[in-house]
């Protein structure tokens, strides 16, 4: 009994995981996958006829597709590098010795811990074509209004401000554990040499920080990949369709649009699909970035 305790043990400890992975996660995405080579109503699930590629062929044939391909890259790039950035630079701030440092770290991730629902409503009284804060700033420098839901870089900006605002702080956390991990003697070493505190952080810890900051790229890039919710609650009665003219519409609204708004579930899984293969493709090139950096450390 001894030995099949040791044994077969550790499978039972980590058995709930797989069970929970497998029934939520690797079953639904297996479906998804059949569903993607059918021709599938939401009116009639019980109706299956094979289709084979031809999902992929009228997907990739789509505009209105590469339109939400193109919107969440663009999306992506908008609310990635100015987040990115920003949390980088607060958490240089914060690396230091500041008064009542546990207090702002707990502010930082404040944000973090609203819904995007919440977030998402307050950021369309600001950015109200009428009443909002946005325009009145416009205003106070001489530049007109904006419709920010209607036009079509004012709505991907205002779409990013609610994700920058959300996961800078979350993302400055992350560098400042990865700061406080980089060993003193590299700085009073940088010190003694006469460097100053800009070029201590430009040539020892962007150095060091290197794997966390590509490690929060790629989660960034996977986010803005799925970016659901804040476009379809900013666009209000035409969320689902990312705007009048789809000027925001992000793959995730083009699948959420096609399945239960069309009701067309194969076309859906198709989107599906190729989003998987997006964030496989992702995490390819982030596997061979950080073989690179890992050879050039060396």
């Amino acid at each position: 009994m001894y030995r099949w305790d040791t044994k077969a043990s550790p499978y039972a400890f980590i058995a709930p995981f797989f069970l929970i992975f497998g029934a939520f996660s690797l079953v639904p995405l297996l479906y998804t996958a059949w569903y993607s080579l059918h021709h599938v109503q939401l009116s009639s699930l019980s109706t299956q006829t094979w289709a084979g590629l031809d999902n992929y062929r009228n997907l990739f044939s789509s505009d209105f597709f590469w339109n939400a391909l193109k919107n969440t890259f663009t999306i992506g790039v908008l609310s990635t590098v100015p987040q990115l950035a920003a949390a980088l630079w607060l958490a240089h701030m914060l690396n230091y010795r500041l008064r009542g440092s546990t207090i702002w770290r707990v502010v930082m991730l404040t944000p973090y811990a609203t819904s995007a629902a919440a977030a998402t409503l307050v950021f369309v009284l600001l950015f109200s074509p009428d009443t909002g804060m946005a325009n009145w700033l416009l205003h106070q420098v001489g530049i007109g209004a904006v419709n920010w839901r209607e036009s079509n870089w004012g709505s991907q900006l205002a779409v990013s401000s609610i994700v920058i605002w959300r996961w800078t702080g979350y993302n400055a956390l992350i560098y400042l554990a990865a700061m406080q991990a980089v060993p003193a003697d590299l700085y009073e070493s940088a010190a003694l040499d006469g460097a100053g505190r800009w070029q201590q952080f430009r040539h020892v810890t962007i150095p060091m920080l290197r794997p966390t900051i590509l490690f929060t790229v790629i989660v960034s890039t996977i986010g803005a990949t799925q970016l659901f919710a804040e476009p379809l609650l900013f666009g209000g009665v035409s969320g689902a369709k990312g705007g009048s003219e789809h000027q925001y519409q992000t793959l995730g609204l083009y699948m959420y649009d096609q399945g239960w708004t069309i009701g067309n579930l194969g076309k859906a899984s198709a989107i599906a699909w190729s989003m998987f293969l997006i964030l496989l493709v992702i995490a390819a090139i982030n596997l061979l970035v950080s073989r690179w950096l890992r050879k050039s450390s060396q």
